[in-house]
């Protein structure tokens, strides 16, 4: 051998020595390790009663790689950068206990998702530290208290799900601050107050079942295509909806909202609009300028006016909605031929008209309605052609209303 071919195998030899002496890195960073022990120590698998394994079964701190054994948690160069906990399954009642501030200890986490269960307490403020967050749910729980203002800070946040808790308080006014906040879902809380300018590239918000009070804020975010605001003590005019023109559904029902309904609104890319149990005023729009054929709206479709103030001829904008329900207002005049077109059709199958002071709906004798058809024009200023009705109980037992209280919305037209 010679001296250079010597060398090259010393050389050889002592790299491999260095190797194999050198200690290798455990597959999980240890301060992510003992913040996953501490979060385990607050939380708890709730006794489900099946053979279906506990979600912290597999949290084996002795295992060889937490990252690829632990459910619910994944790790990308050693660090945990998704934690869920819970299994979502139905036949899993979820965890009890409270979210341990150790969250915050995982500072490359990317999503942290709690399903469904009864986690108490309050949202650890510090999770405001976690600036790698894209994703927030938390569920389904009892968690109580105010939504942390830290959360405003967190730059990259794209979901925000808090639904179904006890949260109270308002809604962070510094929320608008999150520029790639792209769902907002905070439904089913005791939140009050107003809500806050809202950051300008939401695409969802749903913020049904609260306390909230106010008006909507303006302006809107133009991105809005879901927003939900239901059962709630808001109020104030709709004007600030014009502008949303992708929006593909909205429920702003079962509040104090009062004056015209937006005759934006009444488009077919808006397949839901869900209005009723409001204070609204003025009449459906006419068709302007009149297509050569009516507006096509997508199977599913649903317009809830009902329980509101509306006043005024019914128009045919609604004609191939497939559930409409414009019960409880004060209509008048003669339902257009097209409305009846659709129900024989069966393209409108749900028409709720009872409750108004409709005089005619032009109907050949005789004629059945298709079986999947549900109408109703009970209590109109008009008698119901027999055989045509199916009406809700709480629509009453009167066919139609007294002769005298439709002089007044019909100018003295008869009973017809």
């Amino acid at each position: 051998m010679s001296q250079r071919d010597s060398l090259f195998v010393l050389a050889l030899l002592l790299l491999l020595h260095s190797s194999s002496t050198k200690p290798l890195l455990p597959p999980i960073s240890t301060a992510d390790l003992a913040a996953l022990h501490e979060i385990k120590d607050s939380l708890a698998d709730i006794p489900s009663g099946t053979t279906a394994a506990a979600f912290f079964s597999t949290w084996d701190f002795t295992s060889p790689d937490p990252c690829s054994s632990f459910s619910g948690v994944t790790c990308s160069l050693r660090r945990v950068t998704t934690l869920t906990l819970g299994t979502g399954l139905s036949d899993s009642p979820g965890l009890s206990g409270k979210l341990s501030p150790s969250l915050s200890k995982l500072t490359e986490l990317t999503q942290l998702v709690l399903f469904s269960g009864i986690v108490t307490g309050l949202i650890p403020t510090q999770l405001g530290n976690l600036k790698n967050l894209r994703v927030i749910s938390l569920t389904n729980n009892r968690l109580i208290g105010p939504i942390p203002t830290t959360i405003s800070t967190l730059p990259n946040l794209h979901t925000l799900d808090l639904s179904n808790n006890q949260l109270t308080g308002s809604v962070p006014a510094r929320i608008s601050e999150l520029a790639q906040l792209r769902v907002l879902v905070l439904a089913g809380n005791r939140l009050t107050g107003e809500v806050p300018h809202l950051p300008a590239q939401l695409l969802h918000l749903d913020l049904k079942s609260n306390k909230l009070s106010g008006m909507l804020p303006s302006p809107m975010p133009s991105s809005l295509r879901y927003l939900s605001a239901s059962m709630n003590q808001m109020w104030g005019p709709l004007n600030g909806l014009e502008s949303l023109s992708d929006l593909v559904y909205l429920d702003l029902s079962m509040n104090h909202f009062n004056g015209a309904i937006p005759f934006s609104l009444f488009r077919p890319s808006l397949s839901s609009m869900l209005l009723q149990r409001n204070n609204l005023s003025g009449g459906v729009p006419p068709l302007l300028p009149p297509p050569p054929s009516p507006p096509t709206y997508p199977p599913g479709s649903m317009v809830d006016l009902s329980h509101n103030f509306l006043t005024g001829e019914l128009s045919p904008v609604l004609a191939d909605v497939e559930s409409v329900f414009l019960n409880n207002n004060r209509l008048i005049g003669t339902v257009p031929k097209l409305y009846v077109e659709s129900v024989y059709k069966g393209t409108t199958k749900t028409l709720y008209l009872q409750h108004n002071y409709i005089t005619h709906f032009p109907v050949e004798p005789g004629s059945a309605l298709p079986d999947s058809v549900s109408l109703c024009l009970n209590y109109n200023c008009m008698v119901p052609p027999v055989g045509l009705t199916a009406c809700p109980e709480s629509s009453g037992g009167l066919l139609s209303r007294p002769l005298c209280q439709c002089s007044v919305f019909n100018n003295g037209s008869s009973i017809g």
